[in-house]
């Protein structure tokens, strides 16, 4: 029975962390999105989502394009020119651009991290990955 619940507590962990990866990224995400793009809010879930984002939450990302607006980082205004209801259209102010490079470097790092990971992980599991690597090297 300890097992089992070991076993749960292990998925539970692992949804945590698959769930809290889109969640870290969604802020330079959505920054990245409307540089240089005005959008309005549902134009921006489509992108999440062919960004790669496994499922969105509508509400959070207007809440969060809403904190955004607050500091100071995007604007938006009323679109009254097409048919239909208005729509907020969202864009990308400068302090938001300074924050996105903050991000970009924090990213970049995170990546060399993530790329030494992997570098390490497929050594010790996948060995043959080392001999191709060592062949290649020699060439």
């Amino acid at each position: 029975m300890s097992m089992k619940k070991g076993a749960n507590n292990s998925t539970s962990k692992d949804e945590k962390v698959l769930a809290s990866v889109p969640k870290n990224l969604l802020i330079p995400v959505l920054l990245l999105s409307l540089r240089g793009w005005n959008l309005h809010g549902y134009k921006l879930i489509q992108q999440l989502t062919q960004f790669g984002f496994p499922s969105i939450d509508q509400g959070n990302v207007y809440r969060t394009l809403r904190q955004l607006e607050k500091e100071k980082m995007v604007k938006s205004e009323w679109d009254t020119s097409t048919e239909g209801p208005a729509r907020r259209i969202y864009s990308l102010t400068d302090a938001g651009e300074a924050y996105l490079k903050v991000w970009a470097g924090s990213l970049e790092q995170y990546q060399s991290i993530l790329n030494r990971f992997f570098l390490m992980y497929t050594d010790m599991f996948m060995p043959s990955s080392l001999t191709d690597r060592d062949k290649k090297d020699e060439e």
